[in-house]
């Protein structure tokens, strides 16, 4: 499997296919994602893509990060797992 990336900073016209667009210059893409807010389904300023090789992923990353694209210069980083976080809500821990 690939390797998952990081992109933020990226411009708020920015959509899907202009990230695997410019992604895909250094390899195959099997994903780009731009996240939105879930209520407001605005843009929020940062996406992530996934690549089938680590090597494509690693020179995408290095060329990448630091350019400007579209008018903003993006910073490329090797995505994390996901980590669980508390609820904004505040239910988390609460029993009743």
């Amino acid at each position: 499997m690939g390797k998952r990336l990081f992109v933020g900073n990226m411009s708020f016209s920015m959509t899907e296919e202009d990230l695997e667009t410019v992604f895909g210059e250094y390899g195959e893409v099997v994903s780009a994602a731009v996240i939105r807010d879930r209520e407001s389904n605005r843009h929020q300023g940062f996406g992530f893509v996934e690549f089938t090789s680590d090597e494509s992923a690693g020179e995408a990353m290095s060329k990448l990060n630091g350019q400007e694209v579209m008018g903003r210069t993006l910073r490329v980083d090797e995505a994390k797992e996901r980590t669980s976080r508390p609820r904004a809500d505040g239910f988390n821990d609460r029993r009743w």
